[in-house]
Order: structure tokens, then sequence, then C-alpha cells
């Protein structure tokens, strides 16, 4: 039996739309006109009213712990960055983000990913989560309020046609590896706040990049070796090893 060390690669994940989805195990008790929002065990939600919004339209938050001590996840109920994902792992690649610049002005800041519907922020070593996380629910909560474009246009990746094209049937081995990705393995790691990007293939050896919590997680090579490496393997035998790369 394989342990996967990130306890969500074993897991399937799908995208919604609605609350009790973004929030497994939220529950919404309507009395009257109001609703009354309970949040699942050790979610710490921050709730805000948008402006110049319907009074009924509310972002919510809340943290997630990933497999790296080091990155937190946060999520809210509004679409940051649909079908893409961005990792800024320092202040200078953030020029093009409105809100990774917003986040790395916070001092104990140290790498922003965005995807999705949610940020992984890490954090510079000598602070404690308990310390940082309501400053900065609240720097992602004031930037989604604002309005503001998270990413600017020029860095959106051109290839979004690709990724979707439900009626081909992946033939060659290399297309056989990029659908197991982002059928099973994309969904889980995203779900502790990180990504996995396809770099290579090439004599039976299968390139990946790892971003956002993954990228300096300590459990990340085993989950690599024995969870990716081996599907990949089981799946496309084509495949004898799989590498991360240094980005």
């Amino acid at each position: 039996m394989i342990d996967y060390q990130c306890s969500s690669f074993y897991q399937s994940a799908s995208n919604y739309l609605n609350l009790s989805t973004f929030f497994p195990g939220l529950i919404v008790l309507k009395l009257s006109t109001q609703s009354t929002v309970l949040p699942p065990k050790g979610a710490t939600f921050a709730l805000s009213k948008i402006n110049n919004m319907d009074a009924t339209t509310i972002i919510e938050i809340y943290t997630e712990m990933t497999p790296n001590p080091e990155s937190m996840k946060f999520i809210t109920n509004k679409h940051i960055l649909p079908n893409f994902q961005l990792d800024f792992k320092t202040r200078e690649l953030a020029d093009g983000s409105a809100l990774a610049k917003t986040l790395f002005e916070i001092p104990f800041v140290n790498g922003v990913f965005i995807a999705n519907n949610f940020v992984t922020i890490t954090k510079k070593t000598e602070y404690d989560w308990f310390e940082i996380i309501p400053e900065l629910k609240e720097a992602v909560k004031q930037f989604l309020q604002s309005g503001a474009k998270p990413v600017d246009d020029s860095l959106l990746p051109s290839d979004i046609i690709q990724q979707q094209n439900p009626g081909a049937v992946a033939s060659d081995p290399e297309s056989k590896i990029k659908d197991l990705l982002d059928k099973y393995v994309k969904p889980a790691v995203q779900m502790d706040g990180g990504h996995i990007e396809f770099r290579s293939f090439e004599d039976g050896i299968v390139k990946l990049s790892l971003q956002g919590s993954c990228s300096s997680c300590p459990s990340s090579v085993l989950t690599l070796k024995s969870g990716i490496e081996g599907l990949l393997k089981r799946m496309v035998p084509e495949v004898l090893e799989v590498e991360a790369v240094n980005e």
C-alpha cells in the first residue's frame, strides 16, 4: 500500500459554484429573510459584504493547512483565477499581479500562489501562523472587495483551448500523461494549496514543476516518487521515472 504524504493526493476534487462545495461541511440555516452560516469544524471565516453589490453577496474566506508547514491556503467563495494558476516566488516576479504585489507588501510574506478560488501564501520562517493569519485574510478580503483584477492579461496562458477537449482520446504517451495529471493529480494537489505543472517527457522521464505549497514541502519528494510516479508507471508503460525541476 502506498502511503501518500500529501493528504489530498488520493482524493478526487471537483470545481463547484456554490458555498457547500467551496466549504465542505458548511451548513446554511435559513432564518426568515437572513441566513446563518455555520463554518465546518476547524475552519476560520472572515465575512464581509462587498461594497456597491447586493446586500446578500458576501465574501467568505477560510484557511486550510497544507503539507508544507510554511504555506497556508486561503480559500474563498469567489473565483480568483479560474482554470489558471500562477506562482510568484519573489516580490520581483509579482509585477504583473496586483494581488501578489499587495500581499508582498506585508513583511512576512515569502511567496504567493494563485489558482481557481484560493491563494496559497508562504511565510517567512521566523513568523508564526497564529500571529499573521488575521492580517493576511483581511488583505485578501480587501483586495477581492476592490474589484481589481488579480493578474494582468499578459500573464495568462495562451493554451487554454488545449485544456478542454473532451471529445479527444489521448493516444500518445505525452497526451496520456497530461490527461492523468489534469484529471487525478492537479485537483488533489490543489486541495493542499499547491500545483503540479507538466514540463517535458523525454527518454521515459517525466519532468514536473512543483509550485505553491509543493515547492518547498518536506513530503513532496515522497509524494512525487511514490504517488505520482507510481500512478504514471501503471497507466503509461512508457514512463520510467518522474523528476521535479527547479524553477
